[in-house]
Parts: C-alpha cells; structure tokens; sequence
C-alpha cells in the first residue's frame, strides 16, 4: 500500500505505530531503502477520517516558507493511496515522544520551550490561510461560537445554573472579547506536542488550522498541574512581543470549562448515557468550586462600584495636601472634590445678597439714557476710585480660599478611577492546580477518544 502511495518507494523495515491514536487509525512506521522514515495511516472511522482529510488540507498548506518559521518539525505528506472505501496517507515521521500535561509542564525548560512552540505558531503571518481557503474567525465569531456551544449545553437541561451564569457572564464580558485574532492550530492540546528531553521537536495535528482566538490553543496548558505552568505562559507572552491580550488567560480557562459542555454533548450525541453522567459529575465538581470561590474569575475584577456617598466618605477619610489646583481643572468628573462644592456653596451663602445663587439679580436701569440720577454726586465731589478689580484666578473654584485643596480623583478603593482601565493579566498559574479546571482537561481528552 504504501509503494502505491509513493511511487518509487522501497520499504526495508515496518512496524506498528500507535502513538496515542486512541484506536483512530491503523499506523504503520516504514524505513525506506534511501534513509527516509514514515508514517502511513488510514483511518477507522467516519470520524476519524474528516479529521485526516482536514489536516491534509492544512499539512499542504504549510509550505517550506511557513515552515521555516517554526521552531520545530511538522509532518509533510509524501503520498496517499485509495483503501476500503478511504484512503491512506503517507508522511514523514516525526521523532519525539508524548508527554502528558501535567509533564510538559513540570520541568522549568521544557515548559519554556512548550511556551515558545505555541507563541511561534500565533506568530506566522495570516495570508497563507485564506490562501488556502482555511476558516478565518473574528473576535466576534470566536464569541459567538462559545455561545452557540453554552446555549446548546443549556438546553439539554443537565448545566447547573451557577455555571451558566458563570459563563454567560464571560460571554458578555466585551473587555473580554477584545483581541487580534491570530493564526492559531485549533486543536492543540498535550498529546499534540512530541518532546526530546528538554525541547519541543514536532507537533501533529492541524486539522483545526485556522485564524481565530490565541486562548484557544492555551486552555490546557492552564488546566495543566505542572508546577512551571506559569513559566510555560511567561515565555509564551514574551515571544509574542506585546501580541497577547490581558485577557487572554481569561479566556483560555473559559474555553477549557466548556470543555466539560462540549462532552456532555458528545453523550448526548450518541446516546450515551454514561458519558453524559460523567459530564454531569464534572460540571457539578466545577459548580462546587464556583461556589466556594476557590474558582479563578472568568472577567477581569474592576472593583466594587462606589455611590457619590461612598466617595464623598472616602475623600474625608483621605488625608489632604495644601497645594494649587492646576490650571483648567474645572469640574471634570474624575478629578472634583465633592467636599469643595460644599465648602464653596457655604462661602457664597455667606456672602451673598441673595439666598439663592442662581437667581435674576434686579438691576435698576432707571438712571441709564440723558437724565441724571437723581442721587447724583456733585460736580467737586472727589473722583471715584477707578483701579480695576483684580479678577479672581482662573484655577480657582467658588468658595476656594488662596491655596485650594488637592484635587483627588474618586476611584475604587481596589482599583483605578472608574474612567480608567481594569487592573488586568493573565491569571495566576495557581489556577492550573485547581482539580475542576484539570478536570475540563480530562474531558477534552476522554472527548477525543471517544470521537475516535
């Protein structure tokens, strides 16, 4: 089979090649007569073959210039051949070997070159997937799509309510949602990634290549319990040179519980009923710790939201520094002191004619026109006192004395001024520790499997 697929082909040697197939594909390793090895695989199901057919448009895709970029070794097909109804498809065999999550994560440098693998693949430039005609996703489709899965979820009547709010409130979350799509793999997880020692040497299946959102190649590598998870997403942030949004953590831990939703409909899928009872038991498990809090927050914490009371108190409480207002500092509504208007209303009551301040003033214009008022001064009377009256400066408030009190803004007592931005990052890697986000990683995994 494997000569019909590559003409000219000499075999010297064959053997049986599994590799993490989850019974997908039968697989056989061949060294050829001139050197090369290869992979030669041939799928076993309806599944499994759309998953070959879309990684070999994506595989072909990649052309010497793209690969170049990579830091490591991708499959390149050498040939195919019709087969019982499918067909087989031979490529170059990629050395290296599998490790789990929580491996790839467990070790300092090989979560480093974890990192850097994932950031190289959101570097590559986007043209090449249109080119090929491969789905190109925005912000806004990204989002959609997460809804789409929550809501078909929801339907089935089995998500706990703690968790569909949870979600919902992510979804609608537009601080969240706010990043540059990228050229992203689609379906990357831990058994993606082949290994040789400390360095990431290869990584298979593209069958998801696709520009769309960054998080979603992450959300196992934080769902992972690797001790160096966070140098793995340092790294990643730092070799994308200030392409990662704040949110991007966020969103990736959001894509990996709905995870859990997407094996749930699976099992409702196939009628199976264990599987959805085990989507149950996860969905519940992550419902406790959503209750507890020991959950990481899917939006960014901007503070609680503070009425003009609770400024007017913390401002008394604030300890004041004598100095002059700057100059054009009027009645911006993130920098007034509440308490000067108070002060300063007092002052003009104090002083004014009138109780109210903005009230008509009566003139009296019965002295204007030729006639001389009757209360005229006579003609020898000293002459009045015509030095202009020194405006009162322009930084200066009503009611304010000569040195003004600082201005303050009114901010959370958590966070910036309500104008400002969120304080934002990528989660703590603590939360790659937690059980129900490892869970959403087994279920993924158990998902796979299953659809193979």
């Amino acid at each position: 089979m494997a000569t019909a697929a590559v003409p000219g082909l000499e075999v010297r040697a064959a053997g049986s090649h599994s590799r993490r197939s989850n019974g997908g594909y039968d697989a056989v390793r061949l060294q050829a007569v001139d050197g090369r090895e290869l992979l030669i695989r041939a799928p076993r199901s309806q599944a499994a073959e759309s998953e070959q057919s879309a990684d070999l448009v994506a595989l072909r895709s990649l052309t010497a210039g793209v690969r170049s970029r990579l830091p490591f070794a991708v499959p390149e097909v050498v040939g195919q051949a019709p087969i019982d109804g499918t067909r087989a498809v031979v490529t170059g065999f990629v050395p290296g070997v599998h490790a789990s999550a929580d491996e790839l994560t467990g070790r300092s440098r090989l979560a480093e070159s974890v990192g850097l693998a994932i950031a190289a693949i959101h570097q590559l430039p986007a043209g090449f997937i249109a080119d090929a005609g491969l789905p190109r996703r925005t912000a806004g489709g990204c989002r959609e799509a997460v809804v789409e899965v929550i809501d078909r979820a929801a339907d089935t009547g089995r998500l706990p309510a703690a968790i569909l709010r949870r979600w919902e409130e992510a979804t609608d979350d537009d601080a969240l949602w706010r990043f540059q799509p990228t050229v992203v793999n689609g379906t990357l997880s831990a058994d993606s990634i082949l290994v040789d020692a400390e360095r990431v040497t290869g990584v298979i299946g593209w069958s998801g290549l696709s520009v769309g959102d960054p998080a979603n190649d992450l959300h196992w590598l934080l769902t992972s319990r690797g001790e160096h998870a966070e140098r793995a997403l340092e790294a990643y942030t730092v070799a994308r040179e200030g392409g990662a949004d704040a949110h991007l953590a966020q969103r990736a831990l959001l894509y990996g519980e709905v995870e859990l939703a997407r094996w749930l409909l699976h099992g409702v899928e196939q009628r199976d009923s264990s599987i959805v009872d085990d989507a149950v038991n996860l969905l519940d498990g992550l419902a406790s710790s959503v209750h507890d809090r020991s959950s990481e927050p899917l939006s960014p914490d901007t503070g609680p939201i503070m009425t003009v009371s609770d400024v007017e108190e913390m401002l008394d409480r604030t300890p004041r520094e004598h100095r002059l207002r700057e100059a054009g500092g009027a009645m911006l509504t993130d920098s007034y002191d509440f308490a000067d208007l108070a002060r300063g209303r007092h002052a003009f009551d104090e002083h004014a004619a009138v109780g109210d301040a903005t009230a008509p003033i009566p003139l009296d214009l019965s002295d204007w026109g030729d006639a001389a008022p009757a209360d005229a001064a006579p003609a020898d009377a000293a002459p009045a006192d015509t030095t202009p009256v020194e405006p009162a400066p322009a930084d200066r408030e009503i009611g304010s004395g000569p040195q003004a009190e600082p201005t303050r803004s009114a901010v959370s007592p958590t966070g910036p001024a309500p104008n400002g931005p969120a304080p934002t990052g990528p989660a703590p890697a603590g939360s790659a520790a937690a059980d129900p986000a490892a869970a959403t990683a087994e279920a993924q995994a158990r998902r796979i499997a299953d659809s193979s």
